[in-house]
């Protein structure tokens, strides 16, 4: 782990060199960490599939039980005509003189049925001892038997290769089974089959053994009865090699499944990690070049033509990014604007100092004092106007709206006014809807905005002027406008009104007492909360300018 040699312990790290130190850090391959993780979600049930199937033994377990009832049912056929031959012992009068199991007949159709059967057998008598061994009986008979073997299986290069790979995967991971071992006698007797026991007491028996090498060994005991007595014991046994080439088979050909289902899992995994991550990967190298790119715009790449939430991702990228921009031209524009405005009162500020240093008439330094005085409210106009104007854009990137009766604010605006106003001869008047109008937005800020512009209609209006407030709305939009009877703004200067610091005042009005923010800041509140504000001037029938209006249109 690297430590950084000028980082004390118990101080943290900042930031800015958090991330310096993870680009650093961070190497990003042919995948990425999320295209790693769509691979690995994807795969895990394709592999934890393949593994169970190559573990369960339910297979073994369904195939060894189908062995036992095909060995079962052979061996009650072969028990059933073995009972039958027993009785060929007979009188001259045709009566039954004794029933055995030791004899030719009997040893000859146990060698045929086990032949048919393909199943090699044991017949033992109530005593355990071995009568015939149907595998003997076959090397011992004079008639030769032969089998046309099958043809030779032919594998495709696909299946031996996996049968390779399967060999090898059994032989790092051997089957181990718990099973008894299969006896080796060369002459067994009962007291090595524990179910003949079963068999000459007269019930069916079954037993799983393992040979020396590990394979399965099926046996089978079946009673051999004769006039319902029980004369001996059946019993057949199967090796479990044919099992065992089965699981094997079914277990390759799961392989072989299982590997193709892997190939396309993993074909569709990398397209779709190369669709979603490798997007994103790019995003996320603009975003970086769009943090270190100062003084100079960086384009985020443009994912629209992409109907999913990667174009929606770039869409809002590119619309953040240039916000940005729009941000960061604005504050410069806004620190330019106010070391502009600043430095002319503090000029003046610093002239009419100077000034009244040197000069010693008293009429002199008393328009040198009131300079000063001006200067400074100027100032201190200015940096008010300009803390409120900073402070308002976060303020609004922060506050949430709350439903606004335009009505109820609009009255009390002008219950203030009236009341401030009422030693002078301009009125009021509000012409409104019968029912109430609302807007979602932030009261306080509304109600600025609206003193601003009727504080501007009043500077412009006559002495015995009038300031119209009308409020009207449709099916999407509210409507607002504030109309005085003042001079009017020249047409060129419709739109520059909103600039910040732009002042266009009244002759009579003293200089210096507005900042030329009032009607900047109310644009940007009404932008906030997704209406427009726009001036226009009131004309009669020749074109004679009556006033201005002012309208603020919010959407509903």
């Amino acid at each position: 782990m690297n430590v950084d040699p000028n980082l004390h312990v118990g101080e943290s790290v900042p930031d800015g060199k958090k991330s310096e130190n993870r680009e650093k850090k961070v190497r990003r391959g042919p995948f990425s960490s999320l295209g790693r993780r769509i691979m690995a979600i994807n795969l895990f049930s394709v592999v934890f599939l393949a593994g169970g199937i190559l573990y369960l033994d339910q297979f073994r377990d369904g195939l060894i039980e189908a062995r036992f009832q095909a060995l079962t049912t052979n061996g009650r056929m072969i028990a059933g005509a073995l009972g039958e031959a027993a009785l060929q012992e007979v009188s001259l009068d045709g009566q039954v003189q004794y029933l055995t199991l030791d004899s030719l007949p009997i040893k000859r159709v146990l060698r045929r049925l086990s032949i048919v059967t393909n199943t090699p057998a044991l017949l033992f008598d109530r005593e355990g001892v071995l009568i015939a061994d149907s595998r003997r009986l076959i090397s011992a008979g004079r008639n030769i038997v032969s089998e046309e073997l099958p043809p030779p299986e032919v594998k495709s290069p696909v299946r031996l290769f996996f049968e390779e790979l399967y060999d090898g995967w059994e032989k790092l991971f051997p089957a181990k089974y718990d099973y008894p071992l299969f006896p080796t006698n060369p002459i067994p007797s009962a007291a090595d089959f524990q179910e003949i026991g079963s068999a000459i007491n007269g019930d069916n028996g079954r037993m799983t053994r393992q040979t020396y090498k590990g394979e399965l060994v099926l046996s089978v005991s079946v009673p051999v009865q004769g006039f319902k007595h029980i004369l001996g014991g059946l019993l057949l046994t199967e090796s479990g090699s044919s099992i065992d080439d089965a699981v094997r088979s079914a277990q390759v050909t799961t392989l072989i499944v299982f590997a193709v289902t892997l190939v396309i899992t993993l074909l569709l995994s990398l397209f779709l990690a190369r669709t979603i991550a490798a997007p994103i990967h790019v995003l996320a190298e603009a975003a970086d070049k769009v943090r270190r790119g100062i003084g100079r715009r960086m384009v985020i790449p443009d994912f629209s033509d992409r109907k999913d939430e990667i174009g929606d991702l770039s869409v809002s990228f590119r619309a953040m990014t240039t916000a940005l921009y729009d941000r960061l031209d604005a504050i410069e524009a806004f620190a330019a604007d106010v070391a502009h405005e600043l430095k002319n009162p503090l000029t003046s500020l610093g002239t009419a100092v100077q000034a009244f240093e040197r000069v010693k008439d008293e009429e002199t330094r008393e328009k040198l004092r009131v300079v000063i005085a001006s200067d400074v409210k100027r100032l201190d106009r200015l940096i008010t106007d300009i803390s409120a104007a900073s402070r308002l854009d976060a303020e609004l990137s922060r506050a949430e709206g709350e439903p606004v009766d335009l009505i109820k604010l609009v009255e009390g605006v002008l219950d203030g006014y009236r009341t401030t106003q009422m030693f002078t001869a301009i009125s009021f008047d509000f012409k409104r809807p019968g029912k109430a109008v609302k807007v979602t937005g932030l009261p306080g800020r509304l109600g600025q905005v609206l003193r601003n512009l009727i504080d501007n209609a009043v500077s412009f209006s006559p002495e015995d002027g009038q300031v119209l407030i009308r409020l009207k709305e449709d099916d999407k939009f509210v409507e607002l406008s504030v109309e005085d009877e003042g001079p009017g703004i020249p047409e060129n200067k419709l739109d520059a009104i909103f600039s910040r610091f732009y002042t266009e005042r009244p002759k009579a009005e003293g200089f210096g007492r507005h900042s030329g923010l009032g009607l900047s800041i109310s644009r940007l509140i009404i932008d906030a909360h997704g209406g427009t504000i726009t001036a226009r001037n009131r004309t009669d029938e020749t074109g004679k300018v009556l006033g201005a209006i002012f309208l603020i249109k919010l959407p509903k």
